[in-house]
């Protein structure tokens, strides 16, 4: 029943879709969020003020969606997971506190095209993007040692740019006010902030001014 009203809520127009989507499934859109002509359907849906998902992206298997104020997700992004806690002889079973989610603090983005797989967490912290087209978030991947499947969450932190093309791994994260340039691949967590970072896989290529206008932003942005 759940999936039948957001499959038919698609094409409505938002004020009818927006009462759909709370009444009959349970979600906290503030009045002045917006959901444009995509297929959103996560266990739980969080959109604070001035939140959007623009069309043609598809939300799902998720346990829940939390967007903050002003935080966004472009048009034509692919978001899925795989619903938590595992019942006996799925994969990641062994793995008891996983969490499917996606949030996004506030005026956090992610632009246009890009795949973010959350079978376990994906966070962005407040005013970091995801940037350009293409990127991966991976946080599921094959244990060839145990010969099963397991996850790990992935971390981009506050005003920091995740830029086009990136793919980012399980278990890996991206400080604070920080650049991630494009094409790189991050497979650990990096912890210096005020780093541009790039490569395969990432590595600190300099440090960054702390007055750069990108990280004094009281603004969102869109890269």
């Amino acid at each position: 029943m759940k999936k039948f009203i957001a499959i038919i809520s698609v094409l409505m127009p938002w004020p009818l879709k927006r009462w759909l989507l709370v009444q009959f499934l349970g979600y906290e859109l503030h009045p002045t969020s917006r959901i444009g002509l995509a297929l959103v359907m996560p266990g739980k849906l969080i959109m604070g003020p001035r939140s959007q998902i623009l069309h043609l992206t598809i939300c799902k298997g998720l346990d829940k969606i939390e967007m903050g104020a002003d935080a966004s997700i472009g048009r034509l992004n692919f978001i899925t997971g795989f619903p938590a806690p595992s019942k006996p002889g799925q994969h990641f079973a062994h793995q008891s506190d996983r969490r499917s989610e996606l949030i996004l603090e506030d005026g956090a983005g992610i632009t246009n095209r890009h795949l973010i797989d959350c079978t376990n967490s994906v966070t962005i912290g407040k005013f970091g993007n995801i940037g350009g087209y293409r990127c991966q978030v991976m946080t599921h991947s094959a244990d060839l040692m145990e010969n099963l499947q397991s996850s790990a969450p992935v971390s981009i932190g506050a005003y920091s740019l995740v830029g086009t093309a990136c793919v980012i791994l399980g278990g890996s994260s991206l400080p604070a006010y920080s650049v991630l340039s494009a094409a790189s691949l991050v497979n650990k967590p990096l912890t210096e902030p005020y780093t541009l970072y790039g490569g395969v896989p990432a590595r600190a290529l300099k440090s960054l001014p702390h007055d750069m206008k990108y990280f004094l932003r009281t603004e969102t942005f869109v890269p």
